[in-house]
């Protein structure tokens, strides 16, 4: 939409400018808004009092104006990691979702589970951190028992409690406004509540993975599968063409005790064994990822085509399963849940700076001085018509030899100078994007972009100028290192880090798992090391590790990284025997009861902080600027294991 158009959906409007710039890049430690607080957020995006403004063509909803650093359009995990991070490092953000729910294709509403850079534990060790962490962590010590509606609780939790962040729920993107390459405001309405909202921002995120934003601001973009020839991927076709990979319906299903009938509908698809040669399903809890079609038509404007394709496969698929006669123990099964939103996996892909390809996977391309985050998922295609295609095998997966990264100058736009991505829809081809899309992979990028944003919004430059300044990028990756996101074969080099000058002791170690391991700057072992981690026998007493200078240091908050079992894959997941290898509570191996002490200058020893019921990875604590000598870390009771553990202490003035 150009300005001209744009401009003349407006008539007056009602001004609530709620969000003004970002105050820097160290983490917030506000309170969370209260109730009272949270109440007055909804008197700015819907005023208590009717307002006259309105646009030409929509005489019924009401305009509102709203102002902010960052604008995160998409509330998938991607858009939900982006939020947080630009919110939790100073910029005022508006979020707006075009569904009730957050969370994308892990919600509720699909029910697809988190997979990564671990491979769903195939690759032990590489389970990613940072705030994809932090929400696995949360969800599998509060929910236990799987529910995916307390997932979606989970994720609106998060954004509420952060003062920094709108949400707008309900609310699609429909347009935008671009002047001189830069996107200047947006436009997005709420039916529900008969608001439009046109948003003003310094920069913009897309995060919708389907590119809306991207779309109405004029971005480059691309669709479909390219030629071998044009990035030399000997992945890729012979020929290019517009195909993508499939969308995809899930169901659940459990055991009542006692025979359940099954009808079909009358459009079912007739389903034979033949058409399940490649297809097992020998369980039925949680079914199935190779129900996918549609990738031959265009996943986004035959959506309704494919979600009926879709619905007609899952039935013709359980009336096999419960009458056919080839699965008796399905008898007593009833299907409980069935999704009526297709998981999407490919539509559109923004380009950037750099096009992730094949052999930036491979790990045959230079090496990223721009990295800020990891993945790791097989390079995984799919035949675009999926179950139609009953004769091949579902899926292709070719894993990378190791986990990669991801380089900043895929996460901007290359025309629009203040449009970031983040999600599905990232500059790669469409071999590369094969391993991209999944949303372990998204969060991370998410948590990479919100943060750079962030930093962009403070000191007034685009991404692109980022990408350029070395002193800047650097200060970013430290400060996603700070945040525990995984920047391959980077590690803790912050100079304001005051526990890099101390020396380190402890009650007691482990062979290979020494004390002075908490100041090398690394936060992750692969299965069976201790290079990077102190460990310590738990006696009765508790035990202890301690920094101490040479001289005082002035220190006000102090971050510890605990072990949380990156060795076993974690997420919410609908099927048995995935979740079966995982432990759905706070992981053992995680400090649980700690306190925090220093000995000051006059040799008296204070307690900063006592902690008991930590599940969490990273704990963080800030106090009243202490002169101390030394601090010492306590170690009370773990969540299970007979080992205290501890991969990082930082400290900061």
């Amino acid at each position: 939409m150009n300005r001209r158009k744009f401009l003349s959906l407006a008539g007056a409007a009602t001004s609530y400018s709620v969000l003004v710039r970002a105050d820097g890049l160290s983490e917030s430690h506000a309170a969370p808004p209260t109730r009272e607080g949270i109440s007055r957020q909804f008197d700015i995006i819907a005023p208590p009092s009717p307002s006259s403004a309105r646009l030409a063509g929509e005489p019924h909803m009401t305009l509102v104006e709203l102002a902010c650093d960052v604008l995160v359009a998409g509330g998938g995990m991607a858009g939900v990691c982006a939020a947080l991070a630009a919110g939790r490092h100073g910029a005022r953000v508006v979020l707006a979702q075009d569904r009730s729910r957050l969370g994308g294709n892990a919600s509720s509403e699909v029910k697809m589970h988190v997979v990564g850079a671990d491979c769903s534990g195939g690759r032990p060790g590489w389970r990613e951190g940072g705030l994809i962490e932090e929400i696995r962590l949360d969800d599998a010590a509060n929910n236990p028992h799987r529910s995916f509606e307390l997932w979606d609780l989970l994720l609106y939790d998060k954004l509420k409690s952060e003062p920094n962040i709108t949400l707008l729920l309900d609310a699609p993107l429909f347009a935008a406004e671009v002047k001189d390459g830069k996107v200047q405001r947006v436009m997005v309405r709420c039916d529900r509540t008969e608001h439009l909202y046109r948003i003003q921002a310094k920069l913009f995120l897309d995060c919708t993975g389907d590119s809306r934003l991207a779309l109405e601001a004029g971005a480059e973009m691309r669709w479909g599968r390219e030629a071998k020839s044009e990035f030399d991927e000997s992945l890729a076709l012979d020929q290019s063409d517009r195909q993508t990979l499939g969308s995809s319906l899930l169901f659940t299903a459990r055991d009542y005790g006692k025979p359940v009938p099954f009808t079909p509908p009358k459009w079912t698809r007739k389903v034979s064994k033949a058409q399940l040669r490649f297809r097992g399903v020998n369980s039925w809890e949680y079914g199935y990822w190779w129900i996918e079609w549609g990738g031959q038509l265009d996943t986004i404007r035959d959506n309704e085509r494919i979600r009926f394709e879709l619905l007609a496969i899952v039935m013709g698929v359980w009336d096999y399963i419960k009458n056919s006669g080839d699965k008796p123990a399905s008898a007593n099964w009833g299907m409980d849940w069935v999704g009526m939103l297709p998981g999407k996996r490919e539509s559109r892909r923004i380009v950037g700076d750099h096009i992730l390809t094949q052999h930036d996977l491979e790990g045959k391309g230079p090496v990223f001085e721009d990295a800020v985050c990891i993945g790791g998922w097989p390079m995984d295609d799919h035949p675009p018509s999926g179950f139609d295609k009953w004769g091949e095998k579902p899926a292709t997966q070719i894993r990378p030899p190791e986990p990669y990264a991801v380089p900043l100058r895929c996460l901007y736009s290359r025309n629009v100078h203040n449009l970031m991505m983040a999600g599905r829809n990232i500059s790669a081809s469409h071999v590369a994007f094969t391993s991209t899309r999944v949303m372990a992979t998204c969060a991370v990028i998410g948590q990479a972009v919100g943060t750079a944003a962030a930093v962009c919004a403070r000191a007034g430059i685009t991404p692109r100028q980022l990408a350029q300044d070395k002193p800047r990028l650097t200060e970013l990756q430290q400060r996603l290192l700070r945040d525990d996101q995984t920047v391959y074969r980077a590690r803790n080099g912050d100079p304001q880090d005051l526990a890099r000058r101390a020396e380190v002791t402890a009650s007691g170690e482990l062979d290979g798992a020494e004390a002075e391991h908490v100041i090398n700057g690394y936060v992750r072992d692969l299965p069976g090391k201790t290079e990077n981690l102190w460990a310590a026998r738990m006696t009765p007493g508790g035990v202890w590790i301690e920094l101490t200078w040479p001289q005082p240091q002035k220190i006000s908050h102090v971050q510890i990284t605990f072990d949380s079992g990156f060795q076993r894959p974690l997420t919410l997941t609908a099927q048995d025997d995935y979740n079966a290898r995982m432990k759905r509570g706070p992981q053992p191996e995680t400090v649980r009861d700690y306190e925090l002490l220093c000995t000051d200058v006059a040799g008296q020893q204070r307690t900063l902080a006592k902690v008991s019921g930590n599940h969490q990875r990273l704990n963080r604590h800030t106090f009243a600027p202490v002169e101390m000598k030394s601090l010492r870390l306590r170690i009370l009771a773990t969540n299970g294991a007979d080992t205290a553990r501890v991969y990082e202490i930082r400290c900061y003035a």
